[in-house]
Parts: C-alpha cells; sequence; structure tokens
C-alpha cells in the first residue's frame, strides 16, 4: 500500500484539537531544520520500502527520530497530572515505550514510495515560546496531506513535542485522553504493556 494511503491511517490514533490563528513568522527558521532531517528520514525508509525490512526501516528512521522529537516531554504532557505520581523506573519505560512506538508507526506507516515528496511551508509561525511548523506530503498525483509539527526549545535546541494530521488533529490530544483510560484502569505498567501492543501492531 502507498505510503499516502496508509499515512490516512494514523488519523484513528489522533483527536480533533483545531490550532489557534497564527503568527506569521518568516521563514529560514531554525525550528525547520528538525523537519527537514525527518522529511529526508522518512524519504529514505519509504525508498527502502520492503527491501529494507520493517526491522531495517526502524533501524534507520529510530536516530532521526531521537534527534527531531522532545520524546521525554512529549511522554510527560501525554500522561498529564498522573506524571507527578508515577514512579521514576515507570516514567523511564514510559518514555521508552512511546519512543518505540513512535519508530514502529513511521517504520510501519512510509513502507514504500512513489514518487512523494515533503513541502515545508515558508512561514513558521510563532505560539508563544513553541513554533509551528506546516508540511504537506505531495504525492505524485491527487490531493495532498497536510501534516504540522509543535516545536520546543530543549537544549538549545528546537524539537518536536506534538504532531497535527490536517492541520487539526493532535496527536498529544488523542494519546492524553487513551492513555487516561489505561492509567485509570491499570496504572503505568498497563499503559506501557498497551504502548507495547501498538506497536506490534504497526510492525506488521
Amino acid at each position: 500500500m502507498l505510503a499516502t494511503t496508509r499515512l490516512l491511517g494514523l488519523a484513528a490514533l489522533l483527536a480533533v484539537a483545531p490550532l489557534a490563528a497564527p503568527a506569521a513568522a518568516q521563514t529560514a527558521d531554525p525550528a525547520g531544520a528538525p523537519i527537514q532531517a525527518l522529511d529526508d528520514g522518512l524519504l529514505a525508509i519509504m525508498k527502502g520500502g520492503k527491501a529494507m525490512g520493517f526491522a531495517g526501516r526502524a533501524a534507520k528512521i529510530g536516530p532521526v527520530v531521537d534527534r527531531a522529537f522532545d520524546i521525554p516531554l512529549m511522554t510527560r504532557l501525554s500522561i498529564g497530572s498522573a506524571w507527578t505520581t508515577t514512579a521514576p523506573a515507570d516514567q523511564a519505560a514510559l518514555v521508552a515505550a512511546i519512543r518505540k512506538l513512535t519508530i514502529a508507526q513511521y517504520a510501519g506507516n512510509f513502507d514504500g514510495w512513489s514518487g512523494e515528496s515533503f513541502k515545508i511551508a515558508p512561514a513558521v509561525e510563532t505560539r508563544g515560546s513553541d513554533k509551528l511548523v506546516r508540511t504537506t506530503l505531495e504525492p505524485k498525483t491527487g490531493s495532498p496531506t497536510a501534516i504540522a509539527y509543535r516545536l520546543r526549545q530543549s537544549g538549545g535546541q528546537w524539537k518536536i513535542i506534538d504532531v497535527y494530521y490536517q492541520n487539526s488533529v493532535s496527536q498529544l490530544a488523542t494519546r492524553r485522553s487513551d492513555f487516561a483510560s489505561v492509567l485509570a484502569r491499570g496504572g503505568a505498567k498497563a499503559l506501557v504493556a498497551h504502548l507495547d501492543q501498538l506497536s506490534a501492531k504497526a510492525a506488521r
């Protein structure tokens, strides 16, 4: 199945959270650099396709994810207030599980290339202390898929903390809702198991 089509399946993991009115900033913003690196990494595994295999695609995109995303902060924001009462060992396990899931979803969904390309919007928007970089995944024929990234500085570098599908569906909001119900039923260990199940499903 084409990567463009399979990307649509990611919408099922997300929930609607409309973006606020933008405050436009000029391009050539350093916040665009990690998005360019991510786009380049995704194109590389798309072109590697089935020949590379899931494990090969995961191994290649893993370091890109580590550089582009602030996985620890994304995990904490996804857990919400329950994070402060979660044991340190469970916090570390949750961060590792979110990293594994992020890599698995990219490796599982971006598994073929049919002339698709990524385009980064020239304007980078400012949202308080964060930046929003808008992109599109453009197929050779057909309608493009809009993907926006919210970034925050960490250690002097811009890193992704949320992904918006079609400019309105927040991965962070969806995960927070999904995770809350699992945490309420079985705590952090149940959530780690849930995340591992999602990773295994993405690898099929």
